[in-house]
């Protein structure tokens, strides 16, 4: 992929972003903006985004295959090529067993899924993948530009940058929260994402592969399991925990902000990475 996706992503849902909080990301330093919680395949939001900005990178995080139709998303997608070209970057996931009645054959509906998107003409170069587990994370290297999981410590980068190789994109999402207080945090932490997603099968499966146990997946996790899920504390710290990811072999760290100020979060770790 020849797109700068940038050292830092931002992460937000619909609801909590507009064109002019994308023009304050951008402002900040942020070379990608991805937009989450399965966009319409309409891409409509990507657009206008695209449209408030000037050199900012849109990108899903992901449509969802089990409700965007790939032909929509192809078509979605010349559109917003012609109108900015090289500025937008297609996500893809296949979502979880517990929100899709009509979930089967995952793997299988994902291939048909890239299928139908390099009939349509969208280049394999401009799409990733949500890919967690060791046969994911090989469709990814082997049909798309890479990877763009979350819910993972930087412990899963480093193996995943091992099961893509060199040369595809590694595009991890962390939790960040600006809070001091680390019970606090954790508290926070535990009534959001990540502590609400533990029992979603695909997360708790990947977790276990990385070494936490039953106990670190009950309730809402451990200590433990929420300290590697969320970088917490002051800027300058939580700036510290993200580029882990990069020590790691990410390309770029996505930054999922949590509390009721997402875009500010996102603003005071951009500070602090330039600071530092």
């Amino acid at each position: 992929m020849t797109i700068d996706l940038g050292l830092f992503g931002a992460h937000l849902r619909e609801h909590q972003v507009t064109p002019e909080s994308a023009a304050e990301v951008e402002r900040a330093g942020y070379g990608t903006l991805w937009l989450d919680a399965s966009p319409p395949a309409d891409l409509a939001l990507a657009e206008r985004l695209l449209d408030a900005t000037t050199r900012l990178v849109v990108g899903t995080s992901v449509v969802n295959v089990w409700t965007a139709d790939a032909d929509t998303v192809a078509a979605s997608y010349h559109r917003i090529e012609a109108k900015h070209p090289s500025r937008f970057v297609l996500g893809v996931g296949i979502g979880h067993r517990e929100v899709h009645a009509e979930w089967a054959s995952p793997y299988d509906t994902l291939v048909s899924y890239l299928d139908r998107l390099d009939r349509a003409g969208v280049p394999a170069g401009r799409v990733v993948v949500a890919a967690l587990g060791p046969r994911m994370l090989r469709l990814a290297r082997d049909r798309t530009a890479g990877t763009i999981p979350c819910m993972v410590p930087a412990e899963h980068t480093r193996q995943a940058r091992s099961a893509v190789g060199t040369g595809k994109l590694l595009l991890p999402g962390h939790f960040a929260l600006v809070e001091p207080d680390a019970g606090r945090a954790r508290a926070i932490a535990r009534n959001a994402p990540p502590g609400t997603a533990l029992a979603v099968a695909n997360y708790a499966n990947n977790l276990r592969r990385l070494g936490y146990t039953d106990e670190d997946l009950s309730g809402a996790g451990s200590d433990r399991l929420i300290d590697a899920l969320v970088a917490h504390g002051d800027p300058a710290t939580v700036a510290t925990r993200l580029l882990a990811h990069r020590d790691a072999g990410a390309d770029q760290v996505g930054v999922y902000p949590l509390g009721d100020e997402p875009v500010a979060t996102l603003l005071a770790v951009a500070e602090a990475v330039r600071a530092g």
